[in-house]
C-alpha cells in the first residue's frame, strides 16, 4: 500500500492523523537532520499500522516534507 504524507518535524505532539483528502500527516520530534525526522517517521508509521519498521519505506521526497511510503504486512487499513 502507497501512502502520501506530510511531515511537520521539530513537532510538540508527535503522532499520525489521517486527513479527509485520504493522506496522512506525520508529526515527529526529530529535526530535518541528517536523515533523522525520515527514521522517525518510519517508526511513527510502522507503530501506527502494526508492522515492522523493515516494512515501511519512503519511496519519493525522502528531502521534503511532502512523501511517498510504501507500507506492507497487514492492518494497513486504517
Amino acid at each position: 500500500m502507497k501512502l502520501q504524507i506530510t511531515v511537520k518535524p521539530n513537532s510538540r505532539k508527535p503522532g499520525v492523523k489521517k486527513l479527509p483528502d485520504g493522506t496522512y500527516r506525520v508529526a515527529v520530534n526529530a529535526p530535518p537532520r541528517e536523515g533523522q525526522a525520515n527514521e522517525a517517521v518510519i517508526e511513527a508509521l510502522a507503530e501506527y499500522f502494526g508492522v515492522r519498521e523493515a516494512d515501511v519505506r519512503i519511496v519519493l521526497g525522502a528531502s521534503g516534507k511532502k512523501k511517498v511510503v510504501e507500507i506492507e504486512g497487514t492492518n494497513t487499513d486504517r
